[in-house]
């Protein structure tokens, strides 16, 4: 969708360049999508020169501008284990042709905010941590800080988000994850990613409900503990409601999914 009311594209673009009316631009796919009358000025940040991927000792870094192609192509380190289980069933977890893969970008998925993105669930599934940038302001935020709702995040007036850090510790272990929808080829309505590691176990709720949600334990829990947890963490509220699927039906595939990633995991 042509955005007829932009008078301008700044690029390269800085934090600092920031004004009222202005947009960030990396791969688009969301930013054209819908009408946006608002934004009269485009920062382009495809021309920062950001590494799109920096695996180091201490874990992986993920530039705001790699694509979605570029990250299902990375192979990474033969010991990151979760991440292989997770990475690439994520890229697939996308409603989106390989032309959209080779142009969204995983920062435009996180800060999209939709309840089905499939990054916001490797990257909280992963103890993802955001680097925003602002005019005057450096800050990092959990990926589950950053996604506040739907559509919605914690992003300020003028910030950005720079990068997302996967902590080395989160890239290995056993992994496991469900993905469920209306029909074969539909939007995620469900999509839950589990890890079990030396921390213990994880359980990442996304797609089924408006934020992402991490619940933790210090080893595996019985079927009837990790229900009882999600009894107490997800309220009436938290579930989505929209064609996709009713809040009903996407708390009980979460509850069947939480409980076959629990078993499987076990297996493992």
């Amino acid at each position: 969708m042509d955005l007829h009311t932009v008078t301008e594209v700044v690029s390269p673009a800085v934090p600092g360049d920031w004004r009222a009316g202005d947009a960030w631009l990396a791969g688009g796919t969301a930013l054209f999508s819908e009408p946006r009358p608002s934004v009269t000025r485009l920062l382009d940040l495809t021309t920062a020169g950001w590494e799109p991927l920096t695996a180091a000792a201490d874990g992986l870094e993920i530039a705001a501008t790699c694509t979605v192609a570029t990250l299902y192509a990375f192979e990474g380190s033969p010991a990151w284990s979760a991440w292989h289980a997770l990475a690439r069933r994520c890229c697939e977890s996308f409603l989106a042709s390989f032309k959209i893969w080779n142009v969204a970008t995983v920062g435009g998925n996180l800060c999209a905010a939709l309840p089905a993105g499939p990054m916001i669930t490797l990257t909280a599934a992963l103890d993802g941590s955001c680097l925003l940038l602002g005019p005057s302001s450096r800050r990092v935020v959990p990926v589950t800080a950053l996604v506040t709702g739907d559509g919605t995040t914690c992003l300020r007036p003028g910030e950005l988000l720079r990068s997302i850090h996967l902590p080395a510790a989160a890239l290995d272990g056993s992994a496991a994850l469900r993905q469920g929808s209306l029909h074969p080829l539909g939007r995620s309505a469900v999509l839950l990613a589990g890890r079990l590691g030396a921390a213990g176990f994880a359980l990442t709720v996304t797609a089924s409900t408006r934020r992402p949600f991490v619940f933790r334990f210090p080893a595996l829990p019985s079927a009837g503990g990790l229900a009882a947890a999600l009894d107490f963490g997800l309220g009436d509220a938290d579930w989505v409601e929209d064609v996709h699927g009713s809040p009903a039906w996407r708390r009980h595939l979460t509850y069947r999914y939480a409980e076959e990633i629990r078993r499987e995991l076990a297996g493992a």
